[in-house]
């Protein structure tokens, strides 16, 4: 794929815009997406399904930003919701509500009744419990539901455990031991139409074999669930495919797709997949700029604007980003910590790292920033959110203005029987 971040005479860029530009103009820290990465890493998989049906339901949760949702939407791509705001964005940004399923284990009633009214493709059902407050919903909404069962194959995926989702003790789905029981009870339901079945077992994972592990058994249940007279109609495979963030391998699209076009290609079913990270991660950067340097004992720091507020994976996962000058470097490398303002030991976007001296005012830019980075950030310590920005050649644009003081107090009040 085209390096959508390549350096040029050792300048950064966002395809054919100066990163150090967009600082100066829009300010930091900024989070910058690229378009034609954005479209490249769609259009791949989507090839790579071609030969049979399928729809690529985009996992908006990874980044819900609408310019860069509406950007794979115009692709063809259709949403993965968890809750109500999600379903709400995903069709602000124009997605077809016929291409939109809808996942999480705590499904309010309103937000069933938005889904509802919206006419979404699919309800992925997460406990029998729920599966009964989808059915009385749909009652009285005068209508049917259709819906699939997420199944916990009981598979490794030898990621983070934060992040795996597919084992028996995860809150997700239900044991597939359970499944031939729970498809009976929904069969006997009024309001509901059981259409499919889904698995998804977890984020980041960066060998295909848990994959085909858990769709070997998602298989044999399917045959199970017809032979006990359910039309399964759709597999939703889930996502979880991978990044490379350091030097890790992650499989390719078409890889990830031969796994599972073999694994239940032929089942007469339509295949759901539900891409996030593979798409939006490696086409965004975080930049910041740098405030101090400081050093004690043990440790060099660099300081800088941003912090675990914007970028939470380092603290929260002890993920590795990369991380660069974006100008040349100008003096010797030495061995740092990249800090930010946050006072939080935890604070940090980057350990132990090799980088050249920097001096106050230099920028620095996190690479693979475009999935759970702006998705996760907040306003601890009373910080602003940073502004994200869209580039497509040789221009850009602000899609998300950066906050300010004002919006950290919007929707509160001071009650003054109450405060004295």
């Amino acid at each position: 794929m085209t390096d959508a971040f390549p350096r040029v005479e050792n300048r950064l860029y966002a395809e054919a815009v100066p990163i150090d530009r967009i600082a100066e103009e829009v300010g930091t820290p900024v989070f910058v997406y690229s378009k034609l990465a954005l479209c490249e890493a769609y259009d791949a998989l989507a090839a790579a399904l071609a030969p049979v049906p399928h729809s690529i339901c985009y996992s908006i949760k990874s980044n819900m930003n609408l310019a860069v949702v509406r950007t794979l939407v115009a692709r063809g791509a259709g949403v993965d919701a968890t809750s109500g705001g999600e379903l709400f964005r995903a069709l602000r940004a124009g997605a077809d509500p016929g291409k939109v399923v809808y996942s999480g284990v705590g499904k309010t009633d309103a937000e069933i009744g938005l889904a509802l009214e919206a006419g979404i493709k699919l309800f992925n059902v997460e406990s029998r419990a729920e599966l009964r407050r989808i059915d009385a919903c749909a009652a009285a909404h005068g209508g049917v539901a259709p819906v699939a069962f997420r199944v916990n194959p009981d598979v490794d995926p030898r990621t983070h455990p934060y992040i795996s989702t597919g084992l028996r003790t995860s809150k997700f789905g239900i044991p597939i031991a359970d499944a031939v029981d729970a498809y009976a009870e929904a069969k006997a339901l009024e309001h509901v139409r059981v259409i499919g079945v889904d698995c998804h077992i977890g984020s980041q994972i960066l060998s295909l074999e848990p994959f085909a592990d858990a769709l070997a058994r998602m298989r044999g249940l399917i045959g199970e669930l017809r032979d006990a007279g359910h039309a399964i109609e759709v597999i939703d495979v889930g996502g979880g495919l991978g990044v490379s963030y350091a030097e890790e391998e992650a499989p390719s699209a078409a890889a990830y797709a031969d796994v599972v076009t073999g694994a239940v290609g032929g089942l007469d079913c339509e295949i759901v997949v539900e891409p996030g990270r593979s798409i939006s991660a490696n086409a965004g950067l975080l930049v910041t700029r740098v405030l101090y340097e400081k050093s004690n004992e043990e440790k060099r720091f660099v300081v800088v604007d941003a912090a675990m507020n914007d970028l939470i994976r380092p603290a929260l996962y002890q993920a590795y980003q990369p991380i660069e000058p974006v100008g040349p470097p100008r003096h010797p490398e030495q061995t740092v910590d990249v800090v930010g303002p946050v006072c939080e030991s935890g604070d940090f976007l980057a350990r132990e790292r090799s980088l050249p001296r920097l001096e106050r005012g230099d920028l620095l830019a996190v690479r693979s920033a475009g999935a759970y980075a702006f998705a996760m950030s907040s306003n601890y310590n009373g910080r602003l959110r940073a502004a994200e920005v869209l580039v497509s050649g040789d221009r850009f644009a602000v899609v998300r203005k950066r906050e300010s003081l004002e919006d950290l107090v919007r929707g509160e009040s001071i009650p003054k029987d109450l405060t004295g």
